[in-house]
């Protein structure tokens, strides 16, 4: 299929299309709360967030003003991406603060590049046995989970070849790693020699380095809604650049309007599909994310097969996943758009509560069983 270039676009206009009409349509219901909200039993946290970071290197924005809800900021300076937050049943701006501070100090421990983080501290150490916090430990645990029901489509040590790969800086990137560097970063990733025992990491080899960007920011999102929850708010909407996830309904007891973008377009432009969700995550995987063009006019993609090195060639475009989780989401988007339509559906047909949409390079939709029966869907 013929694409345009599309090269020198912002990958940040490309990553948030999860926003969409969820966001927008949201706005336009009555802003005056309807009572408190029953949350999922499954979500309610037990205990508040500890140890938020004090020092900031992140801008707040506020997008509502007075002390009326809902209220909403954004900030363009966390998880290298735009992290939007809205709360339609509350005023109080020291929750959203509260927010954007616990999302910080996640990404000061998740982070591959955040110079300082505990995974870059670990990722540029010469050793292979590490105590890790009490937070990498339940996320690494988290994400081993995955690798192993993926069997390794999804792969917490891809660290050496996203790396290598390098799709944060694009502006003049016009070729890929040569084929003896793919080989050598290949050696270093299989989640297989990672050991994890309490809080104890143990690495097979010297090299070897952990990513988290198919994963993290969905655990941080689950991570705010807990502590959302437990301040009472019981409608809102988190989005960490494109990972939607839902904090009940609207006011007025409403579904929110959530939206699917057809990918390679502009945000907000064109949808393929609207969804009425309630209480739920939505993340979707796509090449459209982050890509270049080489000099011959090969088109490469950021989401990389780790069992062969190079960008993942199978005829989709994009899946969207329903979930009960953000990290859920997260991580089997990603799984499932290296798994393909087949081997895709067949890992989210075999778990409770999980819908998904795959996007075929010929602009096809092809939907999970009962996503359709399930959630009304009305599509473009």
């Amino acid at each position: 299929m013929k694409q345009k270039n599309f090269k020198n676009r912002n990958p940040l206009f490309h990553r948030i299309t999860l926003l969409v009409l969820c966001t927008a349509l949201a706005l336009c219901v009555s802003c005056n709360p309807s009572g408190d909200k029953t949350p999922s039993a499954d979500n309610t946290p037990s205990t508040e967030p500890q140890g938020i970071a004090e020092k900031s290197d992140y801008l707040v924005i506020p997008l509502t003003s007075g002390n009326t809800s809902p209220i909403s900021a954004m900030s363009y300076d966390l998880l290298n991406t735009v992290v939007t937050i809205q709360l339609y049943d509350t005023a109080d701006y020291d929750i959203l603060n509260e927010c954007f501070a616990l999302i910080d100090r996640y990404e000061r421990i998740f982070s591959k590049t955040k110079e300082g983080s505990e995974v870059y501290n670990i990722n540029h150490s010469t050793e292979t046995s590490f105590t890790v916090s009490d937070e990498l430990r339940e996320l690494l645990a988290l994400s081993l989970s995955y690798c192993a029901l993926s069997d390794g489509a999804f792969d917490v040590t891809v660290a050496p070849l996203t790396s290598l790969w390098d799709f944060t800086n694009l502006e003049h990137k016009t070729s890929a790693p040569a084929n003896e560097a793919i080989r050598s970063a290949l050696a270093l990733v299989d989640y297989n020699d990672i050991q994890l025992n309490g809080n104890t990491l143990s690495l097979a080899k010297p090299g070897m380095q952990l990513e988290f960007g198919a994963i993290a920011k969905g655990y941080i999102a689950d991570k705010v809604k807990e502590f959302l929850l437990l301040k009472g708010v019981r409608s809102g909407i988190i989005n960490l650049g494109g990972n939607v996830l839902l904090v009940g309904e609207k006011p007025d007891g409403s579904a929110f309007n959530t939206g699917i973008q057809k990918p390679f377009e502009d945000r907000d432009s064109v949808l393929v599909a609207i969804t009425e969700l309630r209480d739920v995550s939505m993340v979707s995987s796509g090449i459209y994310e982050r890509y270049f063009y080489d000099e011959d006019g090969k088109f490469y993609h950021h989401i990389l097969d780790p069992k062969t090195g190079y960008p993942i060639n199978n005829n989709l475009l994009q899946v969207t996943i329903i979930s009960p989780t953000s990290a859920m989401g997260d991580a089997l988007s990603t799984s499932c758009f290296a798994l393909g339509v087949e081997k895709g559906m067949e890992l989210v047909h075999s778990l409770p509560d999980v819908y998904a949409v795959f996007i075929t390079s010929d602009g096809k939709l092809h939907f999970s069983d009962g996503y359709l029966e399930n959630l009304p869907t009305r599509t473009e």
